[in-house]
């Protein structure tokens, strides 16, 4: 084969901004990000979370005025995680009709009815023990749990949640939440299901975040964050149970699982940037190492460029407020 150079020259079509602008591949704006957001119930105050700078526990009493703020930044979605105080084994608060499931729902949409919720459906935040179900003495006991999800599910329903989105990493938790769901009417209720979700180690702020009282580890029930060909296979086994849209949980590090999914499914594609990567970046900024405004836009890009529809990330407001370029 013949050299192509000096013929064929790429960096002719980066020679300006206006030039590098129209041949740019992948963008990403405010529109494609959700912000997860944590609730604290019985308290008047903010509390800041020490491993995730600049990320608050909201008191459920400003829950309101902060959805009011965000709509106003732009942000269309939000993703809400409680932060209770009535823990028990089962965490049953989370079907309680005024539990802080369903009032964290109620507010946002209340407050803002154009806001997307998408209720985080698991119970690691509401069990004495910070497993995500029914506790048995062989471990969390995946059957009974799957009850306990389609009732949580029909409660956030009931309160306005827009999308249900079960993390619990249940088998067959779409299903059991789809069936529980449509029994109780509620057949437009779509689920964003955290369709692979690995058992790592970047969660490790979200702890602290939640609250979380987990003693040992969820590797029985998360999955292998080794296992590339199984995360496709859970993902497609949840889109055939009944998923709305699908999710990669952490997101960054893997990249190519989320282009696998994108090129096995057809449904919309969600990843979400975890509470460690968020600290990395924070972290990493605050020691003068890197550019925090340009490295949280190159990374968000590239999950978008791994063939990701939608993001999760504890970033959306910067965006919303500072826009996406550099």
């Amino acid at each position: 084969m013949s050299n192509q150079f000096p013929s064929l020259r790429p960096r002719r079509l980066r020679q300006s901004d206006s030039m590098r602008a129209l041949f740019q591949e992948t963008e990403f704006s405010v529109n494609d990000l959700v912000l997860p957001i944590f609730v604290e119930e019985e308290t008047s105050e903010y509390t800041v979370i020490e491993t995730m700078p600049g990320v608050l526990r909201i008191p459920e009493s400003k829950l309101a005025y902060e959805i009011e703020r965000y709509a106003k930044a732009g942000i269309r979605s939000v993703m809400t995680f409680g932060i209770s105080h009535h823990m028990d084994a089962t965490g049953s608060d989370t079907w309680n009709e005024n539990g802080l499931v369903a009032r964290m729902a109620r507010i946002c949409k209340d407050t803002v009815p154009e806001m997307i919720v998408m209720s985080d459906t698991c119970f690691c935040e509401y069990t004495s023990h910070g497993h995500c179900g029914v506790l048995h003495d062989h471990g969390v006991d995946n059957d009974a749990t799957l009850k306990n999800l389609g009732r949580q599910a029909v409660v956030a329903a009931a309160a306005g949640a827009d999308f249900i989105a079960p993390s619990a990493a249940a088998d067959g938790q779409v299903q059991a939440i789809r069936t529980a769901l449509d029994e109780a009417g509620f057949i437009d209720t779509s689920i964003m299901a955290y369709s692979t979700k690995f058992a790592s180690s970047l969660y490790g702020p979200f702890r602290e975040a939640g609250g979380s009282v987990l003693q040992g580890n969820r590797k029985n029930y998360q999955m292998n964050p080794m296992n590339r060909r199984e995360a496709v296979r859970e993902s497609l086994m949840d889109e055939y149970e009944g998923a709305d849209a699908l999710m990669v949980k952490p997101a960054g590090a893997y990249l190519d699982v989320i282009s696998d999914i994108r090129a096995a499914s057809r449904l919309p594609l969600a990843a979400y940037q975890v509470s460690g990567e968020y600290a990395m970046i924070k972290f990493a900024a605050q020691a003068g190492a890197i550019d925090e405004r340009k490295v949280v836009r190159e990374t968000l890009g590239a999950i978008k460029r791994a063939g990701a529809d939608i993001i999760l990330s504890y970033f959306a407001m910067d965006i919303a407020e500072n826009g996406v370029d550099y």
